[in-house]
């Protein structure tokens, strides 16, 4: 599935939704949408006994009966409003656009709301929003999404029965859009939580929120994929479901026909906003091991090891000598890195990971966030045709790098339908590369074009030989038989990648 911003959104379930909006319900205000930014273990001991739906036949075809999971989960199904105080927007920021809140991003770029209170924009005025959330723990913590209590100074908890909190934010985490609430309570009903590793495509489940505020809404549907990688959510392997989830089902439960929580509803694929059946949740374990270290220490650490990794295609799977795609490429590697320390290389192929299959790149970040920081891990790695282990302790991730951009310096040489030039000083700088490269100042119409090849790129080897300069580039595709593809390792940014380019 490709996601194109000018076609669609990939939206939150949007938390921060505004009083106009729930004034009244009007199918203009129920477009609004909000961009998305959104590891393991278990957080607390759950114990609950729970009879599973009978099934229901209908012309022959068993069905799913949701009725007993609706009524024996609702009352562990909370209501979270969310309030942000109004305050002053500096000088600086409203030349900007902005104080840079995500509750006034939201009502500015989408509610139809102005942005502050002032004809000049310097006072923001107070928000409001909400979402949904569920009971973990009889004493109290509730899970929710980052997105729905990220920035508010108030968070009221709602339950079934009618009853307010005002909750604690013990912690949340952006990166994966979990967070961990506590309300001031004891004897609270809570929900059961299941496996999210053996999740099938096909499964049925049942999501349950307050979408548009309309409270303790069930809506079904089935699991669509697993590990759904997203644009910029590296951490979460996501379940995609056609359940109906709407703005206020964020932080919701996703349910499995054992009424077991498998997931937390947290993001929409969505042209208007509204549901258009592509829902993405969190899985609970994913989720859960989040909320251990909220609970714990109130942040997250995760586990690095600094590489920047691929998806293995056809055509690069055919050029490393595998049968079929498989594991995670390393196109870089940090320099003063856990990775560099354990002695893996470039062009390696990561296939397994302290004991857990990387089928595909997406599934690596995850796994090695999850483990333990120091933890020493085995990895599996093919390298020149041959499987080899490794023993790689893992670092701590710290803030995310930035990626460099280049500037373009036209010179002469070409191959590949390539024009190419040698670094400069300042670009070599610029890009942290000592030595070798060649930089790609034009890219015609042709197979390198087609292979991803962009003007800026640096092209650092090809067919595994390492280039010294431009002219070294030209002789080294210029021996390449015309009817082979050639494997191009390119550095992009602050990270490489490998293309194959096919012959024309």
């Amino acid at each position: 599935m490709r996601f194109n911003s000018t076609t669609a959104a990939l939206t939150i379930l949007a938390a921060a939704m505004g009083t106009a909006l729930f004034s009244q319900i009007r199918p203009v205000q129920a477009e609004t949408v909000l961009s998305a930014e959104a590891e393991t273990g278990s957080v607390m001991a759950v114990e609950a006994v729970y009879a599973p739906p009978q099934a229901v036949s209908t012309g022959g075809m068993a069905l799913p009966d949701f009725r007993t999971i609706v009524r024996e989960n609702t009352d562990a199904i909370v209501k979270i409003e969310v309030v942000q105080n109004a305050r002053e927007v500096t000088a600086e920021q409203g030349q900007q656009g902005g104080s840079g809140d995500p509750m006034e991003e939201f009502l500015r770029r989408f509610g139809g709301v102005p942005r502050s209170g002032s004809p000049h924009g310097m006072r923001q005025p107070e928000q409001q929003g909400m979402g949904s959330g569920f009971i973990i723990s009889s004493s109290g913590e509730i899970l929710t999404n980052a997105h729905v209590v990220k920035g508010a100074d108030e968070v009221t908890v709602r339950l079934n029965d009618q009853r307010e909190f005002k909750a604690k934010v013990l912690g949340l985490d952006e990166r994966t859009d979990v967070a961990l609430i506590k309300i001031e309570a004891k004897g609270l009903p809570i929900v059961q939580l299941g496996n999210s590793d053996g999740l099938e495509v096909g499964e049925w489940v049942l999501a349950i929120g307050a979408p548009f505020g309309l409270d303790y809404s069930a809506t079904q549907g089935i699991i669509s994929a697993t590990g759904r990688e997203l644009p910029n959510e590296s951490f979460v392997p996501f379940i995609q479901t056609d359940a109906a989830v709407n703005p206020g089902n964020s932080g919701g439960p996703l349910f499995n026909t054992q009424g077991q929580v498998i997931g937390i509803n947290s993001q929409i694929y969505s042209r208007s906003g509204g549901y258009m059946g592509l829902s993405f949740a969190i899985p609970i374990k994913t989720a859960m091991g989040v909320a251990k270290q909220l609970e714990s220490k109130g942040f997250v650490e995760r586990g690095w090891l600094g590489v920047a990794i691929q998806d293995m295609s056809p055509a690069l799977a055919k050029r490393f000598g595998m049968e079929k795609p498989r594991g995670a490429l390393i196109g870089d590697i940090v320099p003063d890195s856990p990775a560099l320390a354990g002695g893996l290389e470039t062009g390696d192929v990561i296939l397994t990971f302290d004991g857990q299959q990387v089928k595909k790149s997406s599934d690596l970040p995850a796994i090695v966030a999850a483990t333990p920081i120091g933890n020493s891990a085995k990895v599996e790695v093919l390298r020149n045709g041959k499987t080899q282990f490794l023993t790689i302790k893992v670092g701590k991730l710290k803030e995310d790098r930035v990626a460099s951009n280049t500037p373009v310096q036209r010179k002469d040489e070409s191959a590949l339908d390539l024009v190419v030039a040698d670094l400069s000083a300042a670009q070599r700088s610029q890009l942290g590369i000592k030595q070798g490269g060649a930089l790609v100042t034009q890219v015609k119409p042709g197979p390198a074009a087609e292979a991803g090849v962009r003007e800026g790129d640096v092209v650092l080897e090809v067919n595994r030989a390492k280039i010294t300069d431009a002219q070294s580039f030209g002789a080294l595709v210029n021996k390449q038989p015309k009817d082979e593809s050639t494997l191009l390792l390119i550095r992009r940014g602050g990270g490489s990648i490998f293309l194959v380019v096919e012959p024309a």
